[in-house]
């Protein structure tokens, strides 16, 4: 992933939150010797900024590339806007030759993944994601699913690695980032709130509004 020196320096906070809040990513294993890397859409819980939790069907393809090399990685990418031409001119500048972009938020967890299939440790997997999907309670204990969890198979993911891109006009002057934090609030679509979030929590507006 590239990341310009504008676009990085997140701090663990910044990226733990951001991972907590979208939940769901793109489990990758190369495994060895492979035309084209597993990759697998899934929940997961960041339960530590060195830790991932989450489980998977037994007939996954991700588990022969897990033996063959346990190294992985998670990619999860989200508060996504595109911001068009017209935004990234001001002034006398022509608006036609504005450039145009997405802002997005990405963090690529690499770590070494541990299979779990014993029934309590697939257990404590499964509690930690109730917690975090259905905080108010209500589900049945794991454990209470006896049989059932043979269908599943768990995975811990001891992360070594963060790479982390908030691309929310770094690059660009206060004059510039405040016209598009305009058009951002005043739009209101799909991600623009939170990317004009990560826009005024990055790069601070209050001299240029």
């Amino acid at each position: 992933m590239l990341i310009h020196p504008w676009d990085a320096g997140a701090s663990e906070q910044e990226w733990t939150a951001f991972v907590r809040a979208q939940g769901f990513g793109h489990l990758v294993a190369a495994g060895r010797d492979r035309d084209v890397p597993v990759v697998v859409p899934t929940q997961f819980v960041l339960a530590a900024p060195d830790e991932v939790v989450l489980h998977l069907a037994r007939p996954n393809p991700i588990w022969p590339a897990l033996v063959e090399n346990p190294a992985v990685l998670l990619s999860v990418a989200g508060d996504w806007s595109y911001i068009p031409t017209h935004w990234k001119a001001i002034g006398d500048e022509d608006p036609r030759l504005g450039v145009p972009t997405t802002y997005y938020a990405a963090v690529q967890l690499i770590a070494d993944a541990t299979v779990v299939d014993d029934d309590e440790g697939k257990a404590a997997i499964l509690r930690l994601q109730l917690g975090d999907t259905e905080p108010d309670g209500g589900a049945a204990d794991p454990l209470e699913h006896g049989r059932r969890l043979n269908s599943i198979r768990g995975l811990r993911l001891a992360v070594r690695e963060v790479r982390a891109k908030f691309k929310y006009g770094g690059n660009a002057d206060d004059a510039h980032r405040a016209v598009v934090a305009e058009h951002l609030a005043q739009r209101g679509g799909p991600g623009d709130a939170a990317a004009l979030e990560h826009l005024r929590r990055r790069t601070p507006l209050d001299q240029a509004e």
